[in-house]
């Protein structure tokens, strides 16, 4: 590319201004946060591009590939990458970059309050306070978290810096992961407990997903397996929606198998007024933002702009 030419990057979801103005003093920069809902016009729009930057509402699959001639990167503003079609971006050399480990953290402060939360379930009870209904009597009833067992599904950059921020609170922690057999140093580095997955859903108070939404792992947590989480226990997922069944969870926070549940993420989003949560009153749900707050969004927004900048500046 001569240096007189702009590249054009799309950015079809919202994203930190900072890093938009830094992306626009070199290239041409189209940005509707919307865009993602409006799949006529995006189809249009990324005729012309050469960069695309999507959260997780854009399906970037081989219909928008193949109307995309000119595209030669993706910038996800997180990091799950099941809305992208890795395999058809692979065929055209597409590089495709996730902003990995920069909303880590505030998924683990999302988690951990989470836990504290399901313990104490003050939240809930607000609005009878407020009544003067005074429930204090119901709410005597609720627990520490000091000396529970929390139990990590899936041992990554989240789920290590979960266990480090419910270590101070005196958690006994254990953790699944294929990534990290029984003698891997990780477990000596952290002082978690390595468990097979069996065996952590016997034994936690709390049971915290922390996986990637692929083949091996979509519908993992079916009715059987929800079961045999331990009676009484409560459960996050602040991963992928379509890891759990959500009839089936339903059915056992309905059924008091669980106490609870805090659930951040869902097979289909938003979600639909027959959802299977609706009006259960030991869930509380909320709208995929586990990992959104303004600092882990001008960090993803940072690294997304870096990426492609790099991308395009080699390429150029």
């Amino acid at each position: 590319m001569s240096a007189a030419f702009r590249s054009r990057i799309l950015i079809s979801e919202f994203m930190d201004e900072k890093a938009i103005d830094a992306l626009r003093a070199r290239y041409d920069v189209h940005y509707d946060p919307g865009l993602f809902g409006k799949k006529d016009e995006l189809i249009l729009e990324i005729r012309d591009a050469h960069a695309l930057i999507v959260r997780n509402n854009t399906r970037v699959d081989a219909r928008l590939i193949e109307s995309a001639p000119k595209l030669r990167v993706v910038a996800r503003l997180g990091v799950g990458l099941d809305n992208i079609d890795l395999e058809s971006c692979g065929k055209r050399a597409i590089a495709v970059h996730p902003a990995t480990g920069a909303n880590a953290r505030s998924v683990a402060e999302y988690t951990l309050a989470a836990i504290l939360f399901l313990q104490r379930d003050v939240f809930s009870r607000s609005v009878e306070t407020s009544a003067g209904k005074w429930p204090r009597n119901a709410l005597s009833d609720t627990r520490e978290a000091y000396g529970k067992t929390l139990g990590l599904v899936g041992f990554g950059n989240i789920g290590q810096r979960v266990a480090k921020l419910a270590m101070p609170f005196e958690m006994r922690v254990i953790a699944t992961d294929p990534a990290y057999p029984d003698d891997s140093p990780v477990w000596g580095k952290t002082g978690v407990t390595p468990r097979a997955l069996h065996d952590l859903l016997r034994e936690a108070d709390f049971v915290s997903l922390h996986l990637p939404l692929e083949e091996k792992t979509r519908g993992l947590f079916d009715y059987a397996t929800l079961s045999s989480i331990k009676r009484g226990a409560f459960l996050i997922n602040t991963a992928r929606g379509g890891i759990v069944d959500e009839q089936g969870l339903a059915r056992l926070l309905r059924e008091g198998h669980l106490n609870g549940a805090v659930i951040d993420v869902f097979s289909r989003e938003p979600l639909e007024a027959d959802s299977p949560f609706a009006n259960l009153p030991n869930v509380c749900l909320t709208p995929h933002i586990a990992g959104l707050t303004r600092e882990s969004n001008s960090r993803v927004s940072a690294i997304a702009a870096e990426r492609v900048d790099q991308t395009l500046r080699q390429q150029s």
